[in-house]
């Protein structure tokens, strides 16, 4: 008996999410039937290492299934499973709001996609396969009870704007999902979701694989006979998947249209795989393996929630959902299974980072994803520059961390250069076109290629043919200092310590002397003047158009890294930097003979700070007194006129 019915309302963005789901034209409607399926697998494998972890559970294990009903004459459909099952508030908390983050992110790609594959992408990335159960659905009634509880919910809801809860004194253990299915519509691709056959194939394409048995209530009618008995109609529960592991077959037996729709059921994803790497390793530690690297980053990438790792199978025994343990962090958009032959079946999380296998199986895997990314810049460029293009950001993290595969994260990075305005480039790439004596490599780090272009610090690498790296990922900032060489070629900032372009330079040792006595007068003054702001001036080799630019110390902390640890909440020391002046360049040609004629002049002084201010705002800097600096601006400008 039901008993305390509350009506409750969606969140307003999940309202809104629903709206544009039922109403946008989707060209595969079909998908409900394989977000449902994977959610009754989900709530079975929970129930199964719930079991595991819990010996006081008072469940049944031995028969775990899902089972799809067909109700013609209702024109209702029923999944329905005997997994884990949910309390009230999980109810609430799961089904009757969106609980994912980036519910407003997914609502305007849904209502920006031009077309209906675009919008199909976007049920699975973020999560919110139930909801499309409304596609084809007037009404949808879910009926759960939670494992080793004795009360039961029913929620109900026409995807309208509200939603019933209501508490159910009996149920069985799990969960059902009945669909009251709209009416059959050709042109706007509505199946007649009621036809077994039409059940049976999508269960044969999309979920073939699920390691739980799949059972279906199909009619059973023998013909009448001819001495008058009438024909018997009978009911039969019949397995309609194979229930075959992907992973235990062949890599030759699997068709790429298996392996793909079993990606998008583990990775909760709807975007083709880039790579499918299947392994099978045997001798100490024994384990099968098959990973997907995605064509396309998910939405959570850089979320610290984020749902990272592998699943990891004991025997096929589904142990662990996301479990981190199996590759490093820099890995984390690699989705698969692992299954291993000899593991504890009630490991924790605290024991797997512990554990030699899990070590022996990370250490494999990752050799293993590297090499296969390898291959790929190799043999299909197009692929690769894909996979660089969505996922080289989060490979780089891997130059902080793994120092074991530094030298293949190397060579498998590639790099936006000045060599070229559209192609990236590998350091091997570099290395090959480097000009006669050069041993260093060059490379500046910022926001924008733009910036990094229009910056002080490249105009004498421009001028002398030497190509430089452009970075501009915050975590190049960070691995470029941890990562000295590359082939024997040390790598080495345009705007950090002093660089060496004598193989180019024009001006000889003795016209070098010649100006450093010259200008020694104004570079003392400069450095007392500006004695807030930096640590050392002195003339520069590596401008030819600006008046004057900022160096960072060789191994000293650049602005923009000290902002990034800052921001993560660490201690930074105040550093001061050095100011580089060209003597070719006439505004400091002509301060130093303004200095030499009238060296107390207040003006000079003026022109000191508005000179570095300059030099500040042209690598794309702060002020630290914007206002004062304006206003000496002004007033010089004002002299002018």
């Amino acid at each position: 008996m039901t008993e305390h019915v509350e009506q409750l309302e969606f969140q307003a963005e999940a309202r809104q999410l629903l709206n544009l789901m039922v109403h946008s034209v989707y060209s595969n409607k079909d998908s409900f039937l394989r977000e449902l399926i994977s959610n009754a697998s989900d709530a079975l494998d929970k129930l199964r290492l719930e079991a595991f972890r819990n010996k006081d559970l008072d469940v049944d294990t031995s028969d775990l299934h899902i089972e799809i009903d067909i109700d013609k004459a209702a024109r209702t459909l029923t999944i329905r499973d005997n997994g884990i099952g949910m309390t009230r508030n999980e109810v609430v908390g799961l089904i009757g709001t969106l609980a994912k983050s980036g519910t407003a992110e997914v609502r305007q790609q849904l209502k920006d996609a031009q077309n209906a594959a675009a919008s199909e992408e976007l049920i699975g990335q973020f999560g919110i396969g139930f909801y499309s159960s409304f596609m084809v659905a007037d009404k949808v009634t879910l009926l759960t009870r939670k494992a080793g509880e004795s009360s039961a919910t029913r929620w109900e809801s026409r995807g309208e704007g509200t939603y019933t809860v209501a508490g159910v004194d009996d149920a069985p253990q799990g969960t059902a999902v009945t669909l009251h299915l709209k009416p059959e519509d050709t042109e706007d691709e509505l199946h007649d979701y009621t036809s077994e056959w039409k059940i049976r194939s999508l269960v044969k394409q999309y979920s073939d694989f699920i390691s739980w048995p799949i059972r279906m209530q199909v009619e059973r009618r023998s013909p009448a006979t001819e001495d008058g008995r009438e024909e018997q109609v009978t009911i039969e529960a019949e397995t309609v998947n194979s229930m075959k592991a992907l992973w235990t077959r062949p890599k030759d037996e699997v068709s790429q249209e298996e392996y793909t729709e079993f990606y998008k059921h583990i990775a909760h994803a709807w975007d083709d795989p880039l790579e499918v790497i299947p392994m099978k390793a045997e001798g100490t530690f024994e384990y099968q393996a098959l990973l997907f690297i995605p064509s396309h980053a998910p939405f959570d990438l850089f979320q610290q929630d984020a749902r990272v790792g592998v699943q990891l199978y004991v025997r096929r025994v589904f142990i662990m959902a996301d479990c981190e343990e199996l590759l490093p962090p820099y890995l984390r958009f690699v989705k698969g299974v692992v299954d291993a032959a000899d593991m504890s079946l009630n490991v924790s999380r605290e024991i797997l980072q512990q554990d030699r296998q899990i070590k022996a199986i990370r250490r494999r895997l990752t050799k293993r994803v590297l090499s296969t990314i390898a291959d790929m810049q190799k043999e299909r460029p197009a692929d690769y520059r894909t996979f660089w293009v969505q996922f080289g950001r989060v490979l780089k993290e891997g130059l902080l961390s793994d120092a074991d595969n530094k030298d293949m994260l190397l060579a498998v990075s590639s790099f936006a250069s000045t060599h070229s305005d559209e192609e990236p480039t590998t350091l091997a790439q570099y290395v090959e076109r480097m000009k006669d004596g050069q041993d260093q490599i060059f490379y500046a780090a910022g926001e924008s290629r733009q910036q990094l272009l229009s910056s002080p610090h490249l105009e004498a690498f421009k001028a002398n043919g030497y190509e430089v790296l452009l970075l501009t990922d915050p975590v190049d900032e960070v691995w470029v200092d941890m990562v000295p060489e590359f082939d024997g070629k040390r790598l080495q900032s345009v705007a950090k310590g002093e660089v060496d372009l004598s193989a180019e330079e024009e001006t000889s040792e003795a016209e070098r002397s010649q100006l450093e006595q010259e200008f020694a007068g104004l570079l003392e003054w400069l450095k007392e003047t500006l004695s807030d702001h930096v640590k050392e001036v002195r003339l520069s080799t590596r401008l030819t158009e600006s008046p004057a630019c900022l160096i960072t110390d060789s191994f000293g902390i650049t602005p923009a890294l000290a902002r990034m640890l800052a921001a993560s909440g660490q201690t930074v020391p105040s550093e001061k930097r050095i100011l580089e002046l060209n003597p070719g360049h006439p505004l400091i040609a002509g301060l130093r003979d303004a200095f030499a004629s009238r060296g107390g002049d207040p003006g000079l002084t003026e022109t000191a700070e508005l000179l570095y201010g300059t030099a500040l705002l042209a690598e794309g800097g702060t002020l630290d007194d914007p206002a004062k600096f304006a206003g000496l601006l002004a007033e010089r400008l004002a002299r002018t006129i």
